[in-house]
């Protein structure tokens, strides 16, 4: 038997082997680190496997007692087949008040979210649901976060109280001493946000031209069905840059600033949602990225093989599982304003909008050469297992050994062998942007502190006007 002095005897020398400390009979407020020496993992619980969709009806109504349901959905989704399976297992299970919003836009803005809440709100009346249902990709889940929270806590100030600062006052969502969230079940159609897995909402803010969201632990999904049969109406373009959205985030999870790096906050409840690379999200970070690079491919090629499409379903959960607590850095901070300020580009086929948009994953991986190139220098090591990982998954994988001060090259270099590959249009030009547009850019990147405080290297004006121009040609 191991004395309690043993015990924490051998997590003293483990915490100190990962560079943290141990505090000697202190109180939270007393601890002496400048630092946050602690890490948390939040996430949704989660359901995997083919058909368990059928299985919402049986959750709605013998766990969570649900009697009228709101589904959130977009129109596209409403005419496939998982649609049918849903509201026939409501159906089935007893549940005949259902009520249906299609209106999810595609990337949503600031105005698309309010939209939701007050047919939440209004339309349906928040004394007339019990449960709501996401059944679509990261755009439907995240606005069916905003427009839960906002009915059941309608801030004071209006819309931005709860989002992130700076754009936003980022208030805390309520504690649960005030009261509790109807429940939220999560289902993808798309393998990429891993939005059922967080507690963040993204949407477009029109006034500043550039993305932010809303970032508590409180948002998460109550569940998330994780259903590979699902996206396996993806079409191709969907594929590919939610696959290459899954890559980024398991890389820029994994190369985040570490979390003991960040400041200690004043109390538990202000340690923020994205809290730096740290050993739990490390692991889910590291298992997205080798399934992603073994399995993207195969999965937008072939779009009836099964296998492909459910391992890159579970590797955007597991990298949810990751950046929703390390959370996503330059890649994301610079992907906003480029997603936020198209006017003229929409994709060759994939996605039926009626507006320009630069599709997330894609407006993501397009900055990722030029972000590697530059953040490799802080963290080599890291960058160099993400780089052979990558490079162990392609045709022509390179056994070299690097320098440090080149593993971000290395890196960059994979992402643009992977594009070549799959066919990704690259460079910011190919987007309709030019040098004229790099400050509009910056200024669109520089409020986005949830992210870019995370970078393994301090990024400033100066910085990403080269991070931009990098990135116009690639």
């Amino acid at each position: 038997m191991v004395s309690s002095f043993g015990i924490r005897a051998l997590l003293s020398r483990r915490c100190h082997r990962l560079g943290l400390g141990l505090a000697t009979r202190a109180t939270y407020s007393s601890q002496p680190f400048e630092n946050d020496p602690i890490c948390e993992l939040a996430a949704s619980n989660l359901r995997f496997g083919p058909g368990s969709t059928a299985e919402v009806g049986a959750d709605l109504k013998h766990v969570l007692s649900a009697e009228r349901v709101v589904v959130f959905t977009d129109r596209n989704v409403r005419k496939l087949p998982c649609m049918q399976v849903l509201l026939e297992s409501l159906e089935t299970n007893g549940i005949s008040s259902v009520v249906i919003y299609d209106q999810v836009r595609v990337e949503p803005t600031d105005a698309s979210f309010q939209h939701a809440i007050d047919f939440l709100t209004n339309t349906v009346g928040t004394d007339n649901y019990d449960a709501v249902v996401a059944l679509g990709g990261g755009s439907t889940m995240d606005t069916a976060k905003a427009a839960n929270l906002y009915a059941a806590f309608p801030p004071k100030g209006g819309f931005f109280d709860y989002v992130n600062p700076p754009v936003g006052k980022g208030l805390p969502v309520p504690a649960i001493s005030q009261g509790s969230l109807p429940p939220l079940i999560a289902i993808p159609t798309t393998a990429g946000t891993g939005s059922e897995t967080t507690g963040v909402a993204i949407f477009d803010d029109t006034k500043t031209q550039s993305k932010t969201g809303i970032a508590n632990r409180r948002l998460k999904p109550t569940l998330g069905i994780v259903d590979p049969l699902n996206t396996l109406t993806q079409p191709r373009e969907v594929a590919c840059y939610s696959g290459l959205d899954v890559l980024c985030h398991a890389i820029e999870s994994y190369t985040a600033l570490y979390f003991n790096k960040r400041p200690k906050p004043e109390t538990p409840l202000q340690r923020p949602t994205y809290q730096g690379s740290n050993p739990i999200s490390d692991i889910w970070a590291l298992f997205a990225l080798e399934t992603a690079a073994q399995n993207l491919q195969l999965a937008i090629s072939d779009p009836e093989n099964e296998d492909a499409r459910a391992k890159m379903l579970m590797a955007s959960s597991a990298a949810g599982m990751g950046f929703g607590n390390a959370g996503v850095h330059l890649c994301h901070g610079m992907s906003y304003p480029v997603a936020s300020q198209c006017k003229s580009y929409t994709p060759a086929s994939g996605y039926d909008t009626d507006h320009p948009i630069v599709p997330h994953g894609l407006s993501v991986f397009v900055n990722a050469p030029a972000v590697f190139r530059f953040t490799g220098v802080a963290n080599p090591e890291r960058h160099r297992t993400c780089a052979q990982i990558l490079s162990g998954a392609s045709t022509a994988p390179k056994s070299k050994q690097v320098a440090d001060a080149d593993v971000g090259l290395w890196l960059a270099d994979e992402l643009m062998e992977l594009a070549v590959r799959l066919d990704v249009p690259m460079g910011l030009r190919t987007f309709g942007y030019t040098e004229e547009d790099i400050p509009s850019l910056v200024q669109g990147t520089l409020p986005q502190h949830r992210v870019t405080k995370i970078s393994p290297r301090p990024v400033g004006q100066a910085e990403l006007e080269d991070l931009f121009a990098d990135a116009l040609d690639e």
